[in-house]
């Protein structure tokens, strides 16, 4: 089962970077964006998190908070904040408690094999935690533009 537009988000506890535990209930009375990537430090999950990053400002003016989420290490996601001077908290969800939440884990051709992975995907929630809106399968490229676009009409 797969939350939808109008639920509100489930909570739950993960760690997350800078050593912090991401819980959704610490997010009420601001915008949460939730962005499931498929792994750090690949092309376009790079791209992606940079464009969140170029834009913080404009979302945090817009009363929104910024995760990333994906499967892997606490280590990995440190290292991949911090190379890229992320300014916005990574989870990782390794035990896939979020992306079974979200229903994101998708069967995917990876060089002939198929593997389950990440379906790059954003959830965005108004401040008192009910779905708003939702992408997936999403291609990168303006992306993050749209994304703040739907927060700004929360504000």
């Amino acid at each position: 089962m797969s939350i939808k537009i109008g639920d509100a988000i489930p909570d739950c506890s993960l760690p997350a970077t800078s050593g912090l535990t991401f819980s959704p209930a610490s997010c009420l009375g601001k915008n949460l964006v939730l962005y499931f990537y498929p792994k750090d430090a690949t092309p376009g999950c790079t791209i992606e998190a940079g464009n969140f990053r170029d834009m913080i400002e404009e979302f945090t003016k817009a009363n929104t908070v910024v995760i990333g989420v994906s499967r892997d290490s606490m280590k990995s996601h440190e290292s991949f904040k911090s190379k890229y001077d992320l300014p916005f908290e990574l989870v990782s969800d390794a035990d896939e408690t979020l992306c079974r939440i979200f229903d994101v884990i998708k069967m995917k051709n990876m060089y002939g094999k198929m593997v389950q992975g990440i379906e790059r995907s954003t959830f965005v929630f108004d401040s008192k935690g009910i779905l708003q809106k939702e992408w997936r399968g999403l291609k990168v490229a303006g992306h993050v533009e749209d994304v703040l676009k739907v927060t700004l009409a929360l504000s």
